[in-house]
C-alpha cells in the first residue's frame, strides 16, 4: 500500500542497542511515538484542533504520519512485542475512552489488529476484560474504517483457538453487540466493512451454536444493552435473516467472496430448526430468501455461456445456496413461492450444475493421471473432489424433492422451456439413481403423460427403470 511512509530505522541513530529485536527500527522513535500518543489524549494544551472540551478532535499531519508508521511497524513480531512490552494497549484504551477523533481512534484498533496476529499478545489483549469490552464498544461506533479494524481485530482473535472462547462469551452477554452488527448489515453501503463483519458472524456462528440460537431468538425479544455514547440512536427491532438478506444483496455484485460469506451463514442458520423456522416464518414466508436465492442460482451463478470450469470456482456459494433452498423447500412446500409451476428454471438450473460438474469430474481425473507432482499435487485433486462431492450432494437432494412434485403440466412447461430433455433427463438420472430411485420413478411416470417417446428412450438408456415399469 502507499498509505503510509516507510517506517523510520534505527540506523539513524547513534547509540547501541536502540533496535527493536531484530529488526532496524528504533526503541527511541517507538517510545517517542507512544509519549506523544498520552499527550494527545491529554486536555493539558489548547491547541487549533482541540475542541472546546480540552480533546483534540483531529490529527496534525505529522502525528498522522507517524502513528500510521507505527500501524505498517506492528506487523513485524518484534515491534508488536515490544509496544506489548511498553504497554501500548492501555495507551490506546485511554486514546478509546478520551479520542474525539475517529482517524486515531481507526488506527490505535489497526495497530491491536496487527499485534493480536502472534499469539502470546492476542492471548494478553484477549484476557484483558476491561480493554475487550471497549473493543466491542467500538462495534458501536459511526465511522466505518474505525468498524472495519475492529471487526478485523475481532476476527483475527476468533481464529485463535487458544482465545475464541473468551471473546463468544464476552460477545454472548453484552446484547448491544447484536444490534450494532444488525445495525451495519442492515444499512452500511460500505462492502469492504460488510465483507469483514459477515465474517466475524460467520465464524461465531460456526464456533457456537448456543450464540447462534440467542441471536435468532433476539428478534422477537428484544435486547438491552449497556449504553454507547456513539452507538446508533433509536435502534429498531432487528431480526437477523432480513440483516443478512440486506447485506448480501449490497455485496452479491462487487464481492463474491463476500457473498460466499453470508450465504454461509444462511446455511449456518439451516442447521437448527429455529434458524429454518426463522427463515421461513418471516412476515413474508420465506419469499424475499427463496427469491434472492433463485435469482443467484437461475441468473447469476453458473450459467449457460460459463464454462464448466466455473463450477468449480463457485461450488462453495453455491452448495451454500442450495442447502438453504432444499431446507425451504422441505419445509415450505405449501408456500407459492415453492410451486412448482414457477421453478422450472431453477430444475434447468439444478441439471447444469451437475452437467458442469460431470465436465470438471473429467478434467480432475485427467490431471490426476496426467501430475507428477506427487503427494501434493494429489492433495490438491482430493480437496476439489471433497468439495465438488458435497455440492452435488446437496444438488441431488434438491433436485430430487423438486421432481417429485412436478405434474404433467408442469413437465410439458418444462419440455416447452427446454429445461427439460433427452439430455438433461439423461443427466439427471445418471447422478440420482441409484441414491433416489423413488423419484426418478415417479418422475418417469409422470415424464409417460407428457412425453412417452421421451420417457421411452430414457429406460432404454437405464434398464433399472425398465425392470420396475
Amino acid at each position: 500500500m502507499d498509505r503510509n511512509p516507510s517506517p523510520p530505522s534505527s540506523e539513524a541513530e547513534e547509540e547501541e542497542g536502540d533496535a527493536v529485536g531484530n529488526t532496524v527500527y528504533s526503541k527511541h522513535w517507538l517510545f517517542s511515538i507512544l509519549t506523544r500518543l498520552i499527550e494527545v489524549i491529554s486536555p493539558e494544551k489548547t491547541e487549533p484542533t482541540v475542541s472546546p472540551g480540552g480533546i483534540q478532535t483531529e490529527l496534525d499531519e505529522e502525528m498522522e504520519n507517524d502513528i500510521c508508521k507505527v500501524w505498517d511497524m506492528s506487523m513485524d513480531e518484534d515491534v508488536a512485542l515490544f509496544l506489548q512490552e511498553f504497554n501500548a494497549p492501555d495507551i490506546f484504551m485511554g486514546v478509546f475512552a478520551k479520542s474525539k477523533c475517529p482517524r486515531l481512534t481507526e488506527i490505535c484498533v489497526g495497530i491491536l489488529g496487527n499485534m493480536a496476529c502472534f499469539q502470546d499478545i492476542c492471548m494478553s489483549i484477549s484476557k484483558d476484560e476491561n480493554l475487550g469490552q471497549v473493543l466491542l464498544q467500538r462495534l458501536c461506533d459511526s465511522d466505518s474504517p474505525t468498524l472495519l479494524e475492529t471487526s478485523r481485530l475481532l476476527l483475527t482473535c476468533l481464529s485463535q483457538p487458544e482465545v475464541a472462547n473468551v471473546w463468544v462469551e464476552r460477545i454472548r452477554e453484552n446484547p448491544s453487540v447484536y444490534d450494532c452488527v444488525c445495525f451495519i448489515m442492515s444499512s452500511s453501503t460500505n462492502v469492504e466493512l460488510l465483507v469483514k463483519v459477515g465474517e466475524v458472524v460467520d465464524k461465531l456462528f460456526d464456533l457456537d451454536e448456543e450464540l447462534m440460537l440467542n441471536w435468532i431468538k433476539n428478534g422477537t425479544c428484544r435486547s438491552v444493552g449497556p449504553s454507547v455514547d456513539d452507538s446508533p440512536e433509536e435502534l429498531p427491532d432487528f431480526k437477523i435473516v432480513p440483516c443478512i438478506l440486506e447485506a448480501a444483496k449490497q455485496v452479491r455484485s462487487d464481492n463474491p467472496e463476500g457473498l460466499d460469506v453470508y450465504m454461509h451463514i444462511l446455511q449456518l442458520l439451516t442447521t437448527v430448526d429455529e434458524g429454518i423456522q426463522a427463515i421461513v416464518q418471516a412476515p413474508d414466508g420465506g419469499k424475499e430468501t427463496w427469491s434472492l436465492l433463485y435469482d443467484l442460482v437461475c441468473h447469476e451463478l453458473c450459467q449457460p455461456d460459463d464454462p464448466p470450469i466455473i463450477v468449480q470456482e463457485q461450488k462453495t456459494v453455491l452448495a451454500s445456496i442450495l442447502s438453504v433452498l432444499s431446507a425451504m423447500f422441505a419445509s415450505q412446500t405449501e408456500q407459492e413461492y415453492t410451486k412448482m409451476r414457477k421453478n422450472m428454471p431453477l430444475i434447468g438450473s439444478l441439471i447444469r450444475i451437475l452437467q458442469y460438474m460431470e465436465g470438471c469430474g473429467r478434467r480432475s481425473a485427467d490431471n490426476s493421471k496426467e501430475s507428477e507432482q506427487g503427494e501434493t499435487g494429489r492433495a490438491d485433486v482430493n480437496e476439489e473432489d471433497f468439495h465438488l462431492k458435497i455440492l452435488k450432494d446437496i444438488c441431488c437432494e434438491l433436485l430430487s424433492n423438486m421432481l417429485q412434485e412436478l405434474t404433467k403440466e408442469n413437465t410439458l412447461e418444462g419440455l416447452h422451456q427446454g429445461h427439460l430433455n433427452e439430455q438433461t433427463c439423461s443427466c439427471a438420472f445418471q447422478n440420482l439413481l441409484p441414491l433416489y430411485f423413488a423419484s426418478v420413478e415417479s418422475f418417469l411416470e409422470v415424464l409417460r403423460e407428457a412425453d412417452q417417446t421421451l420417457a421411452d428412450n430414457l429406460e432404454k438408456r437405464f434398464p433399472s427403470l425398465k425392470v420396475h415399469a
